[in-house]
């Protein structure tokens, strides 16, 4: 009777074919444990990409605004002389906030198409695909630092331009600015990103940078007015969608622009910059779900 008292009590085995760590407070395999939006790793990989320019800034945020500066002097000087004005204002500041967008949309671009494509360089693009962010998370958080570079480089360039003499920074509307500005800087990102996921090494890069985007920036009107073009090439302007940011945002400081005369076609453009970013999102996911250049 007392080695029967003194007897331990038979295992419980009712969870011993109940699925694996259930028991330990983690849901059955295959369940996801994170659901919706991975706020913790979006906003993580944001950070990242936020401090790795951060780390550079002399070279990523105020070196463009010297360099624009520059362009600004230069072409003053050049086009500026005897009291030129454009568009009621005098060339400089004319000038002045189209420089400001075409230096915001060109970091956003040079941000986002490194991103992805050191990662495959260096051998460390595991370290972006392996944790668990899904591909609109991963275009997101990259998108998102990207277009904070670019309004970080866009105050830069504004507060240069603002110690040069004859420039005058005074906004119109800022509906105008704040839109065609964060219009510009995603379409930038989003082409840098896809630039990303293409290119193989730093030249293919710099192929787009100096074959497709300086050349849609620098023939968009920033320093002059379309109006003064051959009908062909006005309508080789209206087909470039750097002109419409550009003219946009130059709305937004003078109140004026050569996208038409008033405030609709300003805002039909804003609406078709919309749409542009909506359809090139979309190619970017689709991109970056098929994992074309990234899982091959």
């Amino acid at each position: 009777m007392a080695d029967q008292a003194n007897a331990a009590p038979p295992a419980d085995t009712s969870n011993r074919d109940a699925p694996a760590g259930k028991g330990a407070g983690f849901p059955p395999r295959g369940v996801p444990i994170i659901t919706g939006i991975n706020r913790i790793g979006l906003y993580s990989l944001y950070n990242k990409e936020v401090r790795r320019f951060l780390k550079v800034q002399t070279q990523t945020i105020w070196a463009p605004a010297v360099t624009t500066l520059l362009f600004l002097v230069i072409f003053s000087v050049a086009l500026g002389r005897a009291g030129r004005e454009v568009l009621g204002v005098p060339f400089s500041t004319f000038v002045a906030p189209g420089l400001i967008v075409m230096g915001m949309m060109q970091n956003a671009f040079a941000n986002s198409s490194f991103s992805l494509l050191s990662g495959k360089i260096q051998g460390t693009i595991i370290d972006l695909l392996m944790p668990p962010l899904s591909e609109g998370e991963l275009m997101g958080g990259i998108v998102a630092a990207a277009v904070t570079r670019s309004i970080m480089v866009g105050f830069a360039v504004a507060l240069a331009m603002a110690f040069y003499p004859g420039v005058s920074l005074g906004v119109a509307h800022w509906w105008a600015v704040i839109w065609f500005g964060l219009m510009g800087s995603v379409m930038l990102a989003l082409l840098g990103l896809l630039t990303s996921i293409w290119a193989e090494k730093f030249d293919h890069n710099a192929a787009i940078t100096n074959f497709i985007i300086a050349p849609l920036s620098l023939l968009s009107g920033t320093f002059y007015v379309i109006d003064n073009l051959a009908p062909l090439f006005q309508t080789i302007s209206r087909a470039n969608p750097f002109f419409y940011v550009i003219s946009g945002f130059r709305y937004g400081f003078l109140g004026d622009s050569d996208i038409g005369n008033g405030a609709a076609p300003v805002i039909y453009a804003g609406a078709g910059l919309l749409v542009l970013n909506l359809i090139m999102a979309v190619v970017t996911y689709r991109v970056l779900k098929s994992g074309w250049k990234l899982k091959d």
